[in-house]
């Protein structure tokens, strides 16, 4: 069976299809903000598939795409009451993102369990996994290039940026000195949450990070064991294996 896997975030949503075995090389992305019936059936249009999992961080995105999707295929969406294999330790687990719930899924499928998951995303989120797997909780903080659009946009003389490796602390030009603050400050940023969390946790937990500025954050960090770019995915893909019959 073919499905359609939906990560329904708030810059992008990402399509792939997969099978209970592995994800296929078929993938594609739009703008959150261009989603509509017309974007999704030119996106969408060659594809072929049985059923759908969505994953949604965005209520107004997410019932379009049920609707959509509905027309076509059974469709489950991912919440705290599906099939994840996961004890949830949480005081109020519909407050979970179901992204979170996607990478700790994922985490420990291909990973192990305990692990902290860190998703460089719009916003960064922590996210905490015991031994068992249990979903713990975890950090949520502003993304990096949040971060940097607020810069631009509170600012009158610092322009947007293009996010890099510095060359130095010391920066030489205003474009230089934001991309030390940004890309040092926010790796400073990570390594404390990171010695936090280790310090509440039991166990040695493996660290992975994922999502769209992990690979440069990531790289200063050897406090991060490994970046998984596919990890939400990954953790969409087990959900549908357990869900969708």
């Amino acid at each position: 069976m073919a499905w359609l896997l939906v990560d329904n975030s708030n810059t992008r949503t990402k399509f792939a299809l997969a099978d209970h075995r592995e994800l296929s090389a078929s993938r594609a992305w739009l703008p959150t903000a261009e989603i509509s019936a017309e974007s999704l059936d030119h996106c969408l249009a060659e594809w072929n598939f049985e059923a759908a999992l969505l994953c949604s961080v965005v209520p107004e995105k997410a019932n379009l795409l049920l609707e959509y999707l509905c027309r076509r295929v059974p469709v489950h969406a991912l919440t705290h009451r599906s099939d994840t294999g996961l004890t949830i330790d949480y005081p109020q687990p519909s407050q979970i993102g179901a992204d979170r719930l996607a990478n700790a899924i994922g985490v420990s499928a291909r990973h192990g369990a305990p692990a902290i998951v860190i998703d460089f995303g719009t916003a960064v989120t922590f996210d905490v996994v015991a031994a068992g797997p249990a979903y713990c909780g975890g950090v949520i903080a502003p993304g990096l290039g949040a971060m940097q659009d607020y810069l631009g946009r509170r600012t009158a003389l610092l322009p947007k940026i293009e996010l890099k490796e510095p060359t130095s602390a010391i920066g030489k030009s205003t474009t230089e000195a934001m991309q030390a603050g940004a890309v040092f400050g926010y790796r400073g940023l990570v390594r404390e949450i990171i010695q936090r969390l280790k310090g509440e946790m039991a166990g040695k937990p493996v660290v992975i990070a994922t999502g769209g500025d992990a690979a440069l954050i990531s790289k200063g960090l050897p406090e991060i064991d490994r970046v998984d770019p596919d990890l939400t995915l990954e953790g969409l893909r087990i959900t549908a294996v357990r869900n969708l019959r």
